[in-house]
């Protein structure tokens, strides 16, 4: 009887442990994937609160509005906070690695996107972070990739930062040249014209090259005069250097995403096409048999 009663109670357990892996590929299939029915109706009502939410935070920035409307507000806020608390601790749930996904950018994004209502509560000076909330905007992109556009966010990412290094040194490399053009300006012009001061010379400087021209400063002179169009045309041979080195990696990088495949859990490219399961998460990839 003993022995019977050990088994019973093992074949239980086992019970209750495929039971929960059951669960979780249920819940990974429904929230990560988008092939099942309930996987696109799940990223359609996901789509549509993201919607509502900004939008709820859009109307909240309206005085007058947020004046009128501040407890139903107040309510439609924390409504879609708790909602989006559960959708996320869900996520860590059914996810096979979650420190993978807890730590990734669209676990990062979840986080940040429901964190500044709490902190309210506990510092009530904190309104400011409710801006925050905007960044569950971004949240639409993670759908977006898994269904039509399958890893193109993580495309444009990667060549960002691949470039990062390369666009950095010619920022450094204007911002000295601003610096020398902007302490001539300021012996050339002086006060008397605007220019005040080295810092609101260089100012001056780096709206000319970037094209904008607020023309709050000019210069008056003949020789300040001759300074500036040699700014402008400076400015219109290295404007697009920064496009040309992102543009240049954005390329190698797509022709390198369609020889791969991106991971719908961690987000971690890099993996062949016929690659099952992710080699950093485990997760299993959808439409691989």
């Amino acid at each position: 009887m003993v022995s019977s009663a050990l088994n019973d109670g093992v074949s239980v357990a086992k019970g209750e442990i495929v039971s929960q892996r059951e669960l979780k590929e249920i819940l990974y299939d429904i929230i990560f994937g988008t092939e099942s029915r309930a996987g696109k109706l799940f990223d359609l009502v996901l789509i549509c609160s993201i919607l509502l939410s900004v939008l709820a935070v859009m109307l909240d920035s309206i005085g007058w509005f947020s004046r009128t409307f501040r407890l139903e507000l107040t309510l439609v806020e924390w409504a879609f906070t708790i909602l989006f608390t559960l959708e996320y601790l869900v996520r860590i749930y059914s996810s096979p690695n979650p420190r993978a996904y807890i730590f990734s950018f669209y676990g990062l994004v979840d986080l940040l996107s429901i964190v500044p209502t709490y902190l309210t509560v506990i510092f009530p000076g904190a309104n400011f972070l409710l801006v925050v909330r905007l960044l569950r905007v971004l949240r639409i992109f993670r759908v977006l990739k898994l269904s039509r556009y399958v890893g193109e966010s993580n495309v444009l990412l990667r060549s960002l930062m691949v470039s990062r290094r390369k666009v950095f040194v010619f920022f450094y490399s204007v911002l000295v040249m601003a610096t020398i053009i902007g302490s001539l300006m300021f012996i050339v012009e002086g006060e008397d014209n605007g220019f005040t001061s080295i810092p609101t010379s260089i100012y001056w400087t780096i709206v000319t090259i970037t094209t904008v021209g607020y023309g709050d400063i000019t210069p008056h002179t003949v020789l300040g005069k001759l300074l500036a169009a040699t700014t402008m045309l400076i400015g219109y041979s290295i404007i697009a250097v920064p496009t040309g080195i992102i543009t240049a990696e954005l390329a190698h990088e797509i022709q390198r995403d369609r020889q791969t495949r991106t991971c719908p859990n961690c987000n971690h490219a890099g993996h062949e096409r016929d690659a099952k399961y992710c080699r950093i998460c485990g997760a299993h990839f959808p439409g691989a048999d």
